[in-house]
């Protein structure tokens, strides 16, 4: 009786370990995302309302010249930080996969900056790319007085400073993904291949990024995930300015929550913003179940 009572309670400790973590996250993560989907179809404003309105403020977001912005500024982020990140990730990976000296140096240096919040990034490359006080004022300070880097101020460029940032932080971790799909592959399947010729053009092409494809898929959905989710990276950097040069769906969505009043067409965007990253990470999710049962 001892004994069965020790192993039911073994059994049962970590259920009562596990249960108040379960319990919060199953209220203040998938409770409030059910609420939020409940509040996008209200006339909530400044507080939550129960007046149903159907698809109202779908329509009203839709119909808003900002959220188009949001959607543009994030097609332009999103494509060159996803394509920027995964070229620069891989060349460093495969630059660091010849066993070159100094590699356990070279890869936390090109890691660290994943380490850091993209509060702190934003931060630090607004102070870099601000005319006043960075890399501007430093040149015209060593006597290059026609140097002119004002991107941060340009509402037609500001957008690839934010590409810049995230790229800039980024970068190491797909490369570190990467690196540990390059370090998987057979070194006997490269061998034969160079036996029968190949170049090391050819080898790459043909065998090395092919096998790869696992990393490339989950390099993507991770980028396309930090993305769509891009808020602190912004607000630091930009503040969605100038004007609203930078607007994403994340400052969209907070914008409207909390300083326009209008918490229904701010759900409704936050509601848009879910349907996107889960329209990347359940197929991606699905595709991976499926090829473990098989």
């Amino acid at each position: 009786m001892s004994n069965r009572l020790r192993d039911a309670a073994q059994d049962l400790l970590p259920k009562l370990v596990l249960s108040p973590s379960f319990v919060l996250i199953l209220i203040f993560v998938y409770g409030f995302i059910v609420f939020t989907g409940y509040l996008s179809f209200t006339d909530s404003r400044m507080l939550p309302s129960f007046d149903l309105v159907g698809f109202a403020n779908y329509f009203k977001l839709f119909s808003l010249r900002h959220w188009s912005t949001a959607l543009s500024n994030l097609a332009i982020f999103g494509i060159l930080y996803i394509v920027i990140c995964t070229v620069i990730g891989l060349g460093l990976a495969i630059l660091l996969d010849q066993k070159i000296r100094g590699e356990g140096v070279l890869r936390p240096i090109f890691l660290y900056p994943m380490a850091l919040s993209f509060i702190v990034t934003g931060t630090a490359w607004k102070w870099f790319l601000d005319p006043g006080i960075g890399l501007e004022n430093v040149m015209h300070l060593w006597g290059w007085e026609s140097f002119e880097f004002r991107w941060i101020k340009d509402r037609d460029m500001a957008i690839y400073t934010i590409v810049i940032a995230a790229v800039w932080q980024s970068s190491g971790f797909v490369m570190a993904m990467f690196l540990a799909g390059l370090r998987g592959i057979d070194n006997e399947i490269l061998k034969a291949a160079q036996i029968d010729g190949a170049s090391a053009w050819k080898l790459y092409r043909r065998i090395v990024i092919p096998m790869l494809r696992p990393a490339f898929l989950s390099a993507f959905v991770v980028l396309a995930h930090l993305a769509i989710k891009a808020y602190d990276l912004v607000i630091a950097l930009t503040n969605g300015g100038p004007g609203r040069a930078t607007e994403v769906p994340a400052t969209f969505m907070y914008s409207y929550t909390f300083t326009r009043n209008q918490m229904g067409v701010g759900a409704s965007s936050a509601v848009i913003m879910l349907i996107m990253i889960a329209s990347i990470i359940i197929p991606y999710l699905y595709s991976e179940l499926r090829e473990k049962r098989t």
